[in-house]
């Protein structure tokens, strides 16, 4: 009976999992800022140098007087 009831379990559960992308989704899921980060620490290091010297706000959260002291 525990198998009969794990096997309707994952059956609800992936029941819509198959769907897909529809094609006014796509435009969206192919912007750079919606790719995956290859190493997520070199990109944090990288933009808060970026905005640093910058010397703006904005953007990413991360609030600047141009000096790095952020």
């Amino acid at each position: 009976m525990k198998w009969l009831m794990s096997i309707f379990v994952a059956l609800v559960l992936t029941g819509c999992s198959s769907m897909g992308v529809e094609p006014w989704e796509r435009d969206l899921l192919a912007k750079d800022s919606m790719q995956l980060v290859p190493d997520y620490f070199d990109n944090f290091y990288d933009e808060h140098i970026y905005f640093s010297k910058e010397g703006s706000s904005g953007g990413q959260g991360v609030g600047g007087g141009g000096c790095g002291c952020n």
